[in-house]
């Protein structure tokens, strides 16, 4: 299926770039190898990201439930852009050597026919801000479909855990912000088809030694599920990696032994733990990779 043929160039691109409520909250390579973009000086503590996948989701849209003919015409999109390559193409802007595009948000006119897309932007590369403007991989597919629509977008920035709230409230017409598909969101929205392979990965300091000598996914996986309860796992309030972290049932997450310490952003979480507050941060490889490349280049 090209879905899958897409998802293994994906990864294959991002290795070359180099380049998920509850719990305290906080607002302030392959093999054995560990990603660590920085450029800081030297004896800087930065951070890395342990490149093993914990686990294995896929990304879609959540729409209205009220709205089944926006999300037949949204499905019919997502299969076109994946066919023809537009996906691909916005991918390669964030993954490869592509120029990430600026994208306007309308202001809101309920006079208007407008597309509303719920979303945090926070979570580059799928959805971030400069400025006044939105980039991101979601919010250039939004732009192509309102386009597709023949609407205005309208984006409505928010809290990751009100996304899909939002949507199930008719205050949105779709939730567009790297949302995992699960049955605790079926709840609140009906998803679209799958358009991006995801998964989990673990961010260390740089100067953490405890999960170099792991040669797959299992060993961190066992290595963190020996941690106490005086450790700290900073998480992205609402996404995937707080359920892994705090376990779940609905999502097959056993839950790991540390505490688990909420942020507005994986920015915030990642700066936390550089500044000794928490031990480990969990989020989706793809942010993971921005994040910690980003904050590097500062230290």
């Amino acid at each position: 299926m090209k879905k899958k043929l897409l998802s293994v160039l994906l990864a294959a691109v991002c290795v070359v770039s180099m380049a998920a409520c509850g719990g305290k909250s906080n607002d302030t390579a392959a093999d054995t190898e560990s990603s660590d973009t920085s450029d800081a000086a030297d004896g800087a503590v930065t951070a890395k990201v342990i490149d093993f996948d914990l686990t294995n989701e896929e990304y879609a849209f959540g729409v209205d439930k009220e709205q089944p003919e926006l999300l037949e015409k949204a499905n019919a999109f997502i299969d076109r852009i994946q066919e023809d390559g537009t996906l691909e193409a916005i991918c390669e802007n964030y993954f490869g050597a592509g120029e990430p595009k600026a994208v306007k948000s309308a202001e809101l006119d309920e006079s208007k026919d407008q597309l509303v897309v719920a979303t945090n932007a926070a979570f580059e590369p799928f959805e971030f801000t400069k400025g006044e403007d939105y980039y991101g991989v979601d919010m250039e597919i939004a732009e192509l479909l309102a386009e597709e629509l023949g609407k205005e977008l309208v984006i409505q920035n928010m809290d990751f855990d009100a996304v899909c709230l939002s949507v199930s409230q008719q205050k949105c017409d779709i939730a567009m912000a790297g949302l995992t598909v699960n049955e605790e969101r079926e709840e609140y929205v009906t998803f679209t088809h799958s358009y991006y392979e995801a998964s989990q990965r673990l961010i260390v300091r740089s100067d953490d030694t405890a999960f170099d000598d792991c040669a797959d996914a299992d060993a961190v996986a066992a290595k963190l599920a020996e941690l106490k309860d005086t450790d700290s796992i900073g998480v992205q309030a609402g996404t995937t990696g707080q359920y892994y972290v705090e376990g779940d049932e609905d999502w097959g997450f056993d839950g790991l032994p540390a505490e688990c310490v909420t942020y507005k952003s994986g920015s915030l979480a990642v700066q936390d733990m550089l500044n000794g507050n928490i031990n480990y941060v969990i989020i989706d490889a793809a942010p993971a990779a921005s994040i910690t490349e980003a904050i590097n280049e500062v230290q």
